[in-house]
């Protein structure tokens, strides 16, 4: 039976230890090919240092939410394409009640997908035009259209901002001006602090607990962790979430 001071520490290990799954794009600062591991060995925990949430952020659903799904991603990356869906799943059963809100942060992997860093900058444009409402309309429509792994032609980034509503001349002068090439570059690096290795990579909030998730995770995986947080007395360990 785990002590006071092993109510939160106990969970977060189970978790961690069991939180990787298949499909995940692995990096490190050299270039590491998808499907590997940066040392080529089994991953450890890693100190996570996140940078708190604030009104800066872009966040869906309510930002005083019991629980936060803070995910670092990748525009190019086909991983992230999924997880996006499966994270809309779990705002569509959670958001509107208050219980959960979803931040998103840039994680562009430059080794693997060299446009995913403009298209990063382009979503803020999306947000300086239009707002909160606009970023997370012009995230899901370039997941929508991109064929993933660097493949979408950054000809289309002004037409997704006509389809989501922008003015597409203001939104041209402001990805063009590279404004936000250094939000994106210290999203990255807050990305790795934060113990990111690879994307989609998410931690899961709720009071004390930092729960990471790597990879792709089903929907399923996912609702078990909140719905044990939702459910947690203080002293009842969090699953883990593999299938």
């Amino acid at each position: 039976m785990p002590n006071e001071g092993n109510k939160l520490t106990v969970p977060i290990a189970i978790v961690v230890a069991g939180a990787l799954i298949a499909g995940a794009v692995f990096l490190s600062r050299g270039g590491v090919p998808e499907g590997t591991l940066a040392n080529g060995q089994n991953p450890t925990k890693k100190d996570i240092t996140i940078k708190p949430v604030t009104s800066a952020d872009h966040i869906l659903g309510n930002p005083n939410a019991s629980i936060v799904i803070v995910e670092y991603s990748d525009l190019e990356c086909p991983f992230c394409k999924t997880f996006q869906k499966t994270l809309h799943q779990i705002m569509d059963e959670y958001g509107e009640s208050g219980k959960v809100a979803w931040v998103y942060r840039h994680f562009p992997l430059a080794q693997l997908h060299t446009k995913a860093a403009k298209e990063a900058e382009a979503t803020e444009c999306a947000a300086e035009l239009g707002g909160n409402a606009a970023f997370w309309k012009y995230t899901d429509r370039l997941f929508e259209v991109t064929p993933s792994n660097n493949n979408l032609e950054l000809s289309q980034l002004p037409v997704i901002a006509a389809e989501v509503g922008l003015d597409v001349a203001a939104f041209n002068t402001c990805l063009s001006s590279g404004r936000y090439t250094a939000k994106v570059e210290q999203s990255y690096q807050d990305s790795l602090a934060a113990g990111g290795t690879g994307t989609p990579y998410s931690i899961i909030i709720s009071g004390k607990q930092q729960i990471p998730i790597e990879g792709a995770q089903s929907y399923s995986g996912v609702k078990s962790v909140i719905d044990s947080l939702l459910g947690s007395s203080g002293n009842q360990a969090v699953p883990s979430i593999l299938p």
